[in-house]
């Protein structure tokens, strides 16, 4: 398993894969600390939790380098992205009491309630696009409900999975309430049925949720998924176009526009269409291009040269399909060019398929109710 700088495309580390008897034993640990940590009380795991935000806020620079050195993201963005997962921890710390309150149910009965009890060791399946936040949001509620979790991390992203388990390692007495699994995608199967795995959560492809749903569904075991999107960014005629502008690229070029949640498909009405595109334009030729070590780098490199391959065929073979390429659609090793692709229509590439990459495209629509139809016209 290798991370590679995709800025500069050199090695930064290589981690070996576990061996079955080493998962297995990464699984036994875990659990056993399920069987204390469940019992702890709740202020003790919102001190934990506490510990683990100061640290954060304490060495952001420090964590902020190691997300920009395995997957490409702004230095600045992964300052925020650290400052993000700080606010999730405390904010659970405050919250998780009040979440987990009993609820009384009016029945017949002399008292009747829902109550929340932990379920175990929570596997979790993470992405590579948001390597903190991703494991964090997951990790925080997860542990102050008293479940312990398991993480098996994007495979080039093992230095920041591995920063994290330190980290919280270091909060806490109960050295095993979070584990890192370095393994290879081809053993999350073998991990979800081990019977002390009691749910999973992935955020990831289709393809790949498909198949963790499957298994945790043949082993009725609790899964929660988040997968690809293709939004829509809709403009009708009455909107303030410069406001449009102005957050329509950040929502879409935010992380070199790699995120599952980001705008995808910007549906902008004609009578308002030409206006837009020619503002955008201004914008997006103000975004830098360049190291994402730089504080005035926009948009650095994919996280992977292989992504760049990707959306590049996506945008080539769409303009071959008839839109207009206004600006970008340039590579150069893992960067490629903020782009603009305007007059996209329905049967194109790029209007079909999720665009994990800094690319815009534009579609025209007529009016409001053509507008629902493109947005719902999606894959």
């Amino acid at each position: 398993m290798i991370s590679v700088n995709p800025a500069s495309l050199e090695v930064i580390a290589k981690y070996q894969p576990l061996k079955k008897t080493e998962i297995l034993n990464k699984i036994n640990l875990t659990h056993d600390e399920f069987l204390s940590w469940k019992d702890v009380p709740i202020d003790k795991r919102k001190d934990v939790l506490i510990k683990i935000s100061d640290e954060l806020l304490g060495n952001v620079d420090y964590h902020a380098s190691i997300i920009t050195s395995e997957m490409g993201k702004p230095i600045r963005e992964s300052r925020l992205e650290v400052e993000k997962c700080a606010w999730v921890c405390k904010y659970y710390a405050e919250n998780a009491e009040f979440f987990l309150e009993r609820e009384v149910i009016k029945t017949d009965a002399s008292l009747s309630y829902l109550g929340y009890e932990p379920l175990g060791v929570v596997f979790g399946v993470m992405p590579w696009n948001f390597p903190y936040w991703q494991v964090f949001r997951f990790i925080a509620p997860s542990l102050m409900a008293g479940n312990v979790c398991l993480v098996k991390h994007a495979s080039n992203v093992s230095g920041c999975a591995l920063a994290i388990e330190e980290l919280v390692k270091k909060a806490c007495d109960n050295k095993n309430i979070f584990n890192v699994l370095l393994i290879d995608s081809s053993m999350v199967s073998s991990v979800i049925e081990n019977n002390h795995i009691k749910a999973v959560t992935l955020t990831g492809s289709e393809h790949a949720g498909s198949s963790v749903a499957m298994t945790a569904g043949r082993e009725i075991k609790k899964t929660l998924l988040e997968l690809g999107g293709s939004d829509p960014f809709i403009v009708l005629s009455d909107a303030d176009v410069d406001d449009s502008v102005k957050k329509g690229v950040i929502s879409r070029f935010l992380n070199a526009g790699q995120s599952c949640i980001a705008a995808k498909r910007f549906i902008v009405d004609s009578i308002v269409y030409d206006e837009f595109i020619d503002k955008m334009l201004i914008e997006i030729k103000k975004l830098k291009l360049g190291d994402p070590m730089d504080e005035s780098t926009s948009i650095g490199p994919l996280a992977k040269i292989e992504f760049v391959d990707e959306i590049s065929e996506l945008v080539d073979s769409s303009v071959t399909q008839g839109a207009r390429l206004l600006y970008g659609g340039k590579r150069d090793g893992s960067y490629y060019s903020p782009t603009l692709l305007v007059d996209v229509k329905e049967n194109m590439d790029v209007f079909k398929k999720e665009t994990f990459g800094p690319v815009m495209c534009i579609s025209k629509c007529e009016d409001e109710d053509h507008a629902i139809d493109l947005a719902n016209n999606s894959v």
